[in-house]
């Protein structure tokens, strides 16, 4: 079969080396391509492949998605519902969900005006939530301690150094983002106003 890699990942562990390719068959379709090559030691390698064609992607997809989502659960497969109902109310209990209303940054915000926040406060409200182990507050926290605790130094970090934060994700990390370029924005257009 004649095809065209369009996009190709791989990674190795010892002298085995796996390859994920994205191609393009003779006839116009796509199909992902699953290569394991294991090096012989002679400088032969054994290659064996399984391609999954266009018509297969989506439920490769789903398989893997549904292969993923039980993986993530194993350890709780002989929990009850109301074992999990209980884990998930004890982590509840310990976030910010159980501080005292007027200390929660929404409420303290709601109630003492935005001037009484601190920097890990509205950090925290932009990023939304925190872990099972760490409150929004702590998170929040973690990353303006990596910074010297200087809001200006958190404008340096893009979606890399944001995502490398345990807890952080693209959404949060995008919501960070977005917000500080909202405030650059806000910054030129009254230093525009300011020169005229």
């Amino acid at each position: 079969m004649r095809k065209k890699i369009l996009t190709s990942e791989h990674f190795s562990n010892g002298n085995s080396n796996y390859f994920f390719d994205y191609c393009e068959a003779a006839n116009h379709t796509n199909f992902v391509n699953i290569v394991r090559s294991v090096y012989q030691g002679d400088g032969s390698y054994i290659r064996s492949s399984i391609p999954f064609f266009q018509e297969d992607l989506f439920n490769l997809v789903q398989a893997l998605t549904s292969l993923f989502q039980s993986a993530a659960y194993l350890d709780s497969q002989d929990k009850t519902i109301y074992d999990l109902y209980r884990e998930n109310k004890r982590c509840r209990e310990r976030g910010i969900k159980s501080w005292e209303p007027e200390k929660r940054p929404r409420e303290k915000m709601l109630c003492l005006g935005v001037e009484a926040m601190s920097d890990a406060e509205l950090l925290a409200i932009i990023i939304g939530s925190g872990t099972p182990d760490e409150t929004a507050v702590g998170l929040a926290q973690r990353i303006l301690d990596s910074v010297d605790d200087k809001l200006h130094r958190l404008s340096a970090l893009g979606f890399a150094d944001l995502c490398n934060f345990k807890g952080m994700g693209m959404a949060k990390s995008s919501s960070i983002i977005a917000t500080q370029e909202i405030a650059r924005r806000i910054y030129r257009l009254m230093e525009f106003l300011r020169i005229k």
